[in-house]
């Protein structure tokens, strides 16, 4: 619910954000590595007041992201849905909460929900029927984040963190094909929340 307090200049333009998790809401690990576990993963700084100023702002927030290293059995969906639940106790401390998690357990053309398709998005209208794409933006750090959104409708903002080591491969495009290009979370919410619109 929104915050009756809280200025929302979004003027509910934008009712849902989309986020991907590794290299948006936590470090990514060098390109061929998984968070495995909790205890590999590293919130990044200013994620939790970013989710929380959305959620004052009334905006749904959804965490969309690829999980290939299920397939390859690195770890389990149970190990992805442990490190959610972790994740979310923590923004809870500090007054944040993301509302939902949907990812894709599969290997590269097996299915219809590894972004850049669209099937985290169906997945999601159907748990929540009232998202549309024109209310809606997707916040990742790849190509395929960008494309993902491209492709639905969804206006898109592509994090660069500046970090080749860690950037996948058409970041290059990605910026291209971005709406917008934002160094980190918090830097896409500020544009976000400044913005009447995002046209």
């Amino acid at each position: 619910m929104t915050d009756p307090e809280y200025n929302n200049t979004l003027d509910q333009a934008i009712k849902t954000a989309f986020l991907d998790r590794d290299g948006v809401l936590n470090e990514k690990m060098q390109e061929g590595n998984y968070v495995t576990c909790w205890a590999e993963f590293r919130l990044l700084q200013g994620v939790a007041e970013a989710i929380r100023r959305l959620n004052r702002a009334g905006v749904r927030v959804i965490v969309v992201s690829n999980q290939r290293g299920i397939a390859l059995g690195l770890y389990t969906a149970a190990d992805v849905e442990a490190i959610h639940s972790s994740l979310q106790k923590v923004l809870q401390t500090q007054g944040a909460q993301i509302d939902d998690f949907f990812f894709c357990p599969h290997d590269k053309g097996q299915c219809n929900c590894r972004k850049p398709m669209p099937g985290l998005f169906e997945q999601a209208i159907v748990k929540y029927p009232e998202i549309t794409a024109d209310s809606s933006i997707m916040i990742g750090d790849s190509l395929s984040d960008v494309e993902f959104g491209q492709r639905l409708g969804i206006k898109t903002v592509f994090v660069d963190n500046g970090s080749a080591y860690h950037q996948k491969p058409g970041s290059s495009a990605a910026r291209q094909l971005a709406n917008r290009c934002a160094a980190s979370l918090s830097e896409a919410v500020d544009w976000m929340l400044q913005k009447p619109t995002l046209a």
